[in-house]
């Protein structure tokens, strides 16, 4: 048994293993069953014990343990038109330069608010499975100048099966760089720190093509010591560490805490990427999407608290025409907006305003 495959059988799958550390109710548990039946639970129980003594509103609780909001059929299954952007199966290309890639639909831990919750855990339809045709489509298109290993989370794959990806497109010489999407160093930091085979597989590969490792803090108490060590260790393998969060309804949503998340992940040598605007997800918005308003006056109250490398980080949202970054109220009537990537070339570098209503937490699709 690999340590990656030790790790995991630990993890909590079920509703009646939460019954005695959360002190549940055989109602709640029941609860958590019919949840469960659509959108699986994992949790490390590395990341079980972050949670803390006020355990019924604790922001690592809420990330990990289902709600029956996620019940709610509001919202839509792919929010950001990834189906649209498929040029091989479990191969996206939405924007120029990135070809994504989903290389797993399995997690460590199953986030509460993630935006793939439609294949995480359960559906592999949309997972890749020719890695021949992938390389053959990259290869053929020399605008793509990076490649991001996504999922699921990319490090659940096994080292074996990792390599394969790194060894294939390593060897492309128009990538620039390799970017692994992950939250191991936030939910299983052990994958990392126990690991030395994967530590040396990305310190070789290094050497062949620039890795950057993309993670997802998003709230102070998952900066543990175990997480900075797992930071130290990537980045000692050459791996610079970079992070994309979202602002989350009842987690970081008041900028004393997000600027207190920013700060430490600075310090701990993480720089801080994206605040990612909630996604409206079937099972994600109605319990934690934050409106653009509200999220906006957070973000410049929380940069107010921030230095100058802590706030690097854009505030935008993954919408079906791009990544759009979300300004401010310049005349405090409109909102401004400007895509910082965008599928269509002529939305390229666009700004434009939109008057948004007080609740309103996302943008039209026919956006002019």
């Amino acid at each position: 048994m690999s340590i990656l495959q030790e790790l995991l059988s630990d993890c909590i799958r079920s509703p009646e293993q939460l019954r005695d550390p959360l002190h549940l109710t055989d109602q709640e548990v029941t609860e958590l069953k019919e949840i469960a039946d659509q959108y699986p639970i994992c949790i490390p129980p590395y990341y079980l014990n972050l949670i803390g003594s006020d355990w019924k509103h604790d922001p690592i609780r809420k990330l990990c343990i289902p709600d029956p909001m996620e019940s709610s059929t509001d919202g839509h299954k792919d929010t950001s038109g990834e189906s649209d952007n498929t040029v091989v199966t479990g191969m996206q290309h939405k924007y120029r330069q990135t070809a994504l890639i989903l290389t797993t639909n399995q997690c460590s831990m199953y986030c509460r608010h993630c935006f793939r919750k439609r294949m995480v855990g359960s559906n592999a339809d949309e997972i890749a499975t020719h890695l021949g045709e992938m390389i053959d489509y990259v290869s053929a298109h020399p605008e793509i100048d990076n490649i991001l290993l996504s999922g699921g989370d990319a490090l659940i794959n096994e080292n074996e099966r990792l390599k394969q990806y790194l060894d294939a497109f390593s060897g492309i010489d128009h990538l620039h760089f390799i970017r692994i999407g992950t939250r191991v160093p936030v939910v299983l930091p052990r994958r990392i720190l126990w690991d030395q085979e994967l530590l040396e597989m990305l310190r070789e590969y290094n050497r062949r093509k620039q890795i950057i490792i993309v993670t997802h803090f998003n709230h102070p108490n998952e900066i543990t010591e175990d997480a900075r060590s797992a930071v130290r260790a990537l980045m000692q393998a050459g791996c610079p560490v970079r992070n994309q969060t979202v602002l989350l309804k009842g987690i970081n949503d008041d900028s004393a805490t997000l600027a207190e998340l920013m700060n430490g992940l600075t310090s701990a040598g993480v720089l801080p990427y994206y605040v990612f605007q909630c996604r409206p997800a079937m099972g994600v918005m109605n319990q934690f999407q934050v409106p653009l308003l509200e999220g906006q006056r957070i973000v410049d109250e929380a940069k107010a608290r921030m230095n100058g490398q802590a706030k690097q980080f854009r505030y935008v949202m993954s919408h079906v025409t791009g990544k759009i970054e979300i300004l401010g109220c310049p005349t405090g009537k409109e909102m401004l907006f400007k895509y910082h990537q965008a599928k269509y070339p002529k939305d390229a570098s666009r700004f434009f305003t939109v008057k948004l209503a007080e609740d309103q937490c996302w943008l039209s699709n026919d956006i002019h």
